[in-house]
């Protein structure tokens, strides 16, 4: 824990008041930047999922956007498809729960690089910023709000007791 001390009236107003926004700025709770991380790429990859669907079943316009835009080398169109919609669905649920999180979020980093090196390279803004939001979760977990937290807890507990 960060000592704070009393401001030095000889360090210029400017730069005190830098120093005092930097310290509040490292208040913010990581298990906040990963919960807003986590809904909110989440969301991002749902949206996409859900365009593929035509009910329950993945629409002939997903599989022809496989087929004819997209064009994903060494896999099936169909397949292709049907994976994405899947994977834009399950991967998605799981870090809204947290659950499977660190594995979930490098699942949907790897199809964003797919995406990235294959479908769309000119649109590495959006996927430098998907990007970030996954490499946190992989990195520093899910955070205090998630079902992967409650586990490590019980594991720890029963490790001490054990």
């Amino acid at each position: 824990m960060k000592t704070v001390t009393a401001p030095d009236l000889a360090t210029p107003l400017p730069q005190r008041l830098l120093e005092q926004a930097i310290q509040a700025l490292d208040r913010i709770p990581n298990d906040l930047i990963a919960l807003v991380a986590r809904l909110s790429i989440a969301a991002v990859f749902w949206r996409s999922g859900q365009t593929k669907l035509d009910g329950w079943s993945v629409s002939d316009s997903a599989v022809y956007l496989f087929e004819n835009e997209y064009k994903l080398p060494l896999v099936d169109p169909w397949l292709a498809a049907h994976l994405a919609a899947f994977a834009e669905h399950l991967f998605p649920f799981l870090l809204v729960i947290g659950l499977a999180s660190r594995f979930s979020a490098l699942a949907l980093l790897a199809m964003t690089l797919v995406i990235e090196i294959f479908v769309y390279p000119d649109a590495w803004p959006t996927h430098g910023t998907w990007a970030v939001s996954l490499l946190f979760i992989a990195a520093r977990g899910p955070g205090l709000f998630s079902i992967d937290a409650i586990i490590d807890r019980q594991a720890r507990g029963r490790r001490r007791s054990g």
